[in-house]
């Protein structure tokens, strides 16, 4: 990733919007510190996080894996930016000089360039101020190596120098997945399945700083085991980014054979989801969520039309976030190769939607309509729906 990555034993962690929370902020710093040190719980290295005016610093004075440390950080909602740097004591213009010359050195080795200096001066009683110091800086750093030149439009690298209490010296920004440190924004519900589309969408809440859990219907013996340590690998694809998740099973398959024998075939698909999303939202509440996620997109299939989804909606008094509504398939996809769920979200394994599909099912559905063939299930839904929560079982992901 760089040349002699050892020389690194601190990193600047940039946020964005956590920026402009005003006098609230300093609550967010402590969330994303708390997911920070959370995601390097099993990295060695003895890590010192702490912040200093709009800073957060992650520091060590022995050495660690760099690799394994940025990869580490690239999960963690809220961190806009991971900044190897330099950090020492401010000893006088020309110790920085020498400090910065020996950077360049050390870290860029290839030796042609073309390069700016960038300078914040925090540190108010420096005697030079932030153009100065530019100025001095390009200078010694084309004195000591005439084949760099400098472009203050459009450089390859930019220098950063921090004057603070000490001195920091950077010149990367590696992207970090930006968003909001989890469990800012309160906890929701995700429906989870072997898709492709709830995994994307679970991530795509957590990054908004919500904590999720998740509800997997399953449907022994139509589907497998396999089918369901697919999802739990989904769920512990998901947790690298949104945290520990406590994953609710539910054997559905007495309520779907139910359903199945009682109501309308065209119909199955409409009433089994009302089932799932009353369910879930049973659950949710039981343990403090504020809403039900799910993966759907309108029109993707027919228990996605603007009815349909009306018709599942009905059933629910809390919110329901579908953050990929208005994607294409494709666009789902493409972010499911980015968090690297796709490869097991297509693996062969049906869920218990797939097996119990109609072959024509309704595309408008009536709700007064499904309201009365809801009716013919009165006699034992209820406890069937009861016996299912009760005798669900919970899997703790990201805590093993």
């Amino acid at each position: 990733m760089f040349a002699h990555d050892n020389l690194f034993h601190a990193f600047l962690i940039k946020y964005a919007e956590i920026g402009i929370k005003g006098k609230n902020r300093y609550l967010f710093e402590d969330a994303l510190i708390r997911q920070i040190r959370f995601a390097l719980r099993d990295v060695e290295g003895d890590f010192r996080i702490r912040k200093e005016s709009g800073r957060i610093y992650l520091e060590s004075e022995i050495r660690f894996d760099f690799d394994e440390v940025i990869g580490h950080l690239q999960y963690v909602f809220g961190i806009a930016g991971i900044c190897p740097m330099v950090q020492f004591d401010d000893n006088g213009f020309e110790d920085l000089k020498d400090r910065v010359v020996d950077y360049v050195r050390n870290v860029h080795p290839e030796g042609n360039f073309t390069f700016k200096v960038q300078t914040k001066r925090a540190k108010k009683s420096y005697p030079m101020d932030s153009n100065e110091i530019n100025a001095a800086l390009g200078e010694a750093i084309l004195e000591a190596f005439p084949s760099l030149k400098v472009d203050v439009h459009n450089p390859d690298v930019f220098f950063y120098v921090e004057v603070r209490e000490r001195i920091n010296v950077y010149s990367r920004v590696i992207p970090g997945p930006g968003g909001m440190p989890v469990g800012t924004s309160g906890k929701a519900m995700l429906l989870l399945s072997g898709g492709i589309d709830s995994p994307v969408a679970g991530w795509m809440i957590a990054k908004r700083g919500v904590k999720i859990d998740a509800v997997y219907f399953h449907a022994p013996p139509y589907t497998s085991e396999r089918a369901k340590e697919k999802v739990v690998d989904l769920a512990r694809l998901v947790s690298r980014y949104a945290g520990p998740m406590d994953l609710h099973i539910i054997n559905f398959t007495d309520i779907q054979l139910y359903i199945y024998d009682m109501c309308p075939h065209a119909e199955l698909t409409i009433i089994m989801r009302r089932y799932m999303m009353r369910i879930a939202q049973t659950i949710a509440e039981e343990n403090g969520a504020l809403g039900l996620i799910t993966g759907e997109s309108i029109g993707q299939v027919a228990s996605q039309t603007m009815q349909s989804l009306a018709c599942t909606n009905e059933v629910c008094h809390m919110p329901v976030y579908r953050p990929v509504i208005g994607f294409d398939k494709q666009d789902i996809v493409d972010v499911a190769q980015k968090i690297d769920t796709f490869e097991t979200s297509i693996q062969p394994f049906e869920d218990c939607c797939t097996i119990f599909v109609a072959k024509h099912p309704v595309t408008k559905p009536n709700l007064n309509i499904i309201r009365r063939s809801e009716e013919k299930l009165a006699e034992k839904i209820d406890a069937m729906v009861k016996e299912a929560i009760e005798g669900r079982e919970i899997i703790r992901i990201g805590l093993e």
